[in-house]
C-alpha cells in the first residue's frame, strides 16, 4: 500500500510540473506581433549606471546600446514587457510598456552651463549599430515605417529624449520611417509664410501625426512642449516650441505622407 501511495504521488508531481497536454497543430491566422512601436530613448548616465538602472532597478529596457565598442546588450526578451516608457500616449494608445520594445542609447543627455545647454552627440558606430538592431526588430515584428517613436514623442510633457543631436534623418534614409521632401516643404512654408494657420490647426495636425496634445485652440505650455518634440525630431535646428510656418509645411507634408 506504502508503495503505490509513492507511486501515486511521483505520477502526480511529474504531472503538476510538465503541465497541461497541448495539441500546437493549428494556427490562427488572425493574429500579429503584440510589439507596435519601438520607442528610443538616452540613458543620460554612462554604461556601468545605466546597466545597474536597468537590470537592478524597476526601470528597464529591451535593449541597451553602448558606444565604444557598440556592444547591443539585450535585457528583457522581447515577449515580455519592459519598463521603459511609463505614462505615455501615442496614435491614441496609452501606456505603451505594454505594445513597445525600448532601446536604451548610452548617452549623457544635456548639461546647463554658463553658456547655454549643451548636448552630447551620438557615436555614429553606435547608431550603425542601432540600425542594424531595428532593421531586424522591425522585419521579424512586421513593422511599418514610422513606427520608430523617441520618448519625447510618447511623453512630451515630461521627456526630451533622444534629444535634438539624435539622427532621425539616417533612420529616415536606411528606409526606417518617412521623411519630408526638402523643396515640397519649402513651397508649402512659403504658402504658410503668407497665410499663417491658427494654433487649432497645429494641434489637429500634431494629432494627425499621433502626439497626444490640447485641443483648445490656446499656445499653452502643453502645446508648445509638444511643437518642441516634433521640432526636435524633424527640425534641429530650432526647436523653440513655436508654430511657425516651416513646422506648420512640415506637418502638413508628413501627414500627407501618412495618407498617401
Amino acid at each position: 500500500m506504502k508503495l503505490l501511495s509513492l507511486v501515486l504521488s511521483v505520477f502526480l508531481l511529474a504531472a503538476c510540473s510538465s503541465g497541461p497536454r497541448i495539441d500546437h497543430s493549428y494556427t490562427a491566422s488572425g493574429q500579429n506581433s503584440r510589439v507596435q512601436y519601438i520607442v528610443l530613448h538616452y540613458t543620460s548616465t554612462d554604461l556601468p549606471h545605466s546597466l545597474q538602472l536597468l537590470t537592478q532597478e524597476e526601470v528597464s529596457a529591451h535593449y541597451l546600446i553602448n558606444t565604444v565598442p557598440p556592444t547591443i546588450y539585450q535585457l528583457v526578451d522581447e515577449n515580455r514587457r519592459a519598463w521603459h516608457a511609463g505614462v505615455s500616449e501615442w496614435q491614441g494608445r496609452t501606456w505603451l510598456n505594454a505594445t513597445t520594445i525600448g532601446i536604451e542609447l548610452i548617452n549623457q543627455g544635456y548639461f546647463d552651463t554658463p553658456k547655454g545647454r549643451y548636448w552630447q552627440p551620438y557615436a555614429q558606430p553606435q547608431i550603425d549599430a542601432l540600425i542594424v538592431l531595428l532593421k531586424d526588430i522591425m522585419q521579424r515584428h512586421q513593422l511599418p515605417p514610422g513606427s520608430i517613436i523617441g520618448h519625447s514623442d510618447i511623453a512630451p510633457q515630461r521627456k526630451v529624449d533622444p534629444g535634438p543631436l539624435f539622427p532621425w534623418k539616417q533612420l529616415a534614409d536606411a528606409g526606417l520611417m518617412p521623411w519630408p521632401d526638402a523643396a515640397v516643404v519649402a513651397r508649402e512654408q512659403a504658402v504658410f509664410t503668407v497665410s499663417p494657420p491658427d494654433v487649432a490647426w497645429f494641434q489637429q495636425q500634431l494629432a494627425g501625426l499621433g502626439y497626444e496634445v490640447p485641443n483648445t485652440g490656446e499656445l499653452d505650455d502643453a502645446t508648445r512642449n509638444v511643437i518642441r518634440a516634433f521640432q526636435m525630431k524633424y527640425r534641429q535646428a530650432l526647436y523653440d516650441g513655436q508654430p511657425d510656418a516651416e513646422t506648420a509645411a512640415l506637418l502638413l507634408v508628413l501627414n500627407r505622407m501618412g495618407k498617401a
